[in-house]
């Protein structure tokens, strides 16, 4: 018993001198500075470059962007690897100045009130989750970004529009904004514009199927998202001209400074948007791309077979069968 016992407290003794050096290791790297890999590996790894292929690490793009309102972080939905940025990018923001507030295109303007109870301890998570609509991936990929803004008391805007309201608006086009009441109504924005523009012409292009008529409708549903996010982010900082957003939308809505970047232009041209967008393939004509590149792993194929794809997009067809909109 006694050699077992000595042998049994030489082998603590080894771990714990084993888990000193490393955390000694730990110490003496660049804490200020996220592991950003060369290239990523695994789909947690990213690297950040500027919009002219130059890596960086976040202590050198928010030193490069201390006079940004706005920062627009693209995503690819329920990528590890992105969700992990948008948390490092956020603590980084707020160390570097607490004055921050963080606009989600997870959440609606209609359950503010709901973000709001929650963040203030007065309900918990999954009462948040039910009545506020949370999306199927919030507690793998948005839990963190909330907890911390409670944890530091900092405010989370649900700047989007109502999915129904936008459901319905995708059916019968802008003209069903003429069947809201006034509370209704103030969950989208008052301007929605769907003139041609570049956007406009990148969105018809994404679109493969349905007739001219329905993917206009279509473009009305999505500007309408992008439409509302920027009132809400530019209504928020007339109401708090100290602090700055970060607000996380799919790659589609921030990308090239258009969709949501756009809409903040036109409401509050003075403001300054910094656009960072994720890529798997670095740009290769920097002349007229503006965005920050955050490159990750692109995701898996969502499909091989011909036959899965379609019966994927009959499947979309039918999501919204059974959608009740406003007489």
């Amino acid at each position: 018993m006694l050699l077992f016992d000595m042998v049994s407290k030489g082998r603590t003794i080894a771990i714990y001198i084993s888990m000193l050096m490393m955390l000694s290791s730990c110490s003496n790297s660049n804490s200020t500075s996220t592991y950003l890999p060369e290239t990523p590996t695994t789909y947690y790894d990213y690297s950040l470059l500027s919009p002219q292929n130059e890596p960086m690490d976040l202590q050198t793009f928010i030193s490069d962007n201390l006079d940004a309102d706005i920062i627009l972080v693209g995503e690819w939905h329920s990528h590890s690897a992105i969700h992990r940025f948008q948390s490092d990018l956020f603590r980084a923001m707020f160390n570097n100045n607490p004055n921050i507030a963080l606009s989600m295109e997870q959440f609606s303007r209609n359950k503010q009130a709901v973000v709001d109870q929650y963040l203030a301890a007065e309900i918990g998570e999954q009462t948040l989750i039910k009545e506020a609509d949370a999306w199927f991936n919030y507690v793998s990929d948005y839990r963190a970004l909330v907890e911390f803004s409670k944890a530091q008391q900092l405010d989370v805007i649900a700047s989007n529009a109502p999915k129904k309201v936008v459901s319905c608006i995708g059916k019968e086009g802008l003209q069903y904004l003429d069947k809201l009441d006034g509370n209704e109504r103030a969950w989208v924005a008052q301007n929605i514009s769907t003139e041609d523009s570049a956007y406009k012409k990148q969105f018809l292009a994404s679109m493969h199927h349905g007739t001219e008529v329905q993917n206009l409708k279509h473009f009305a549903a999505q500007v309408t998202w992008d439409e509302t996010m920027a009132e809400s982010m530019v209504q928020y900082l007339d109401e708090n001209p100290n602090k700055r957003i970060l607000h996380i939308a799919g790659k589609f809505h921030v990308e090239n400074g258009l969709g949501i970047a756009a809409s903040i232009k036109v409401r509050s041209p003075d403001l300054k948007v910094v656009i960072i967008t994720p890529v798997t393939q670095l740009y290769e004509n920097n002349e007229t791309v503006r965005d920050y590149q955050l490159q990750v792993l692109a995701p898996p194929l969502q499909y091989v077979q011909y036959d899965n794809m379609l019966a994927s997009y009959g499947e979309i067809s039918l999501r919204n069968h059974g959608l009740e909109c406003k007489k």
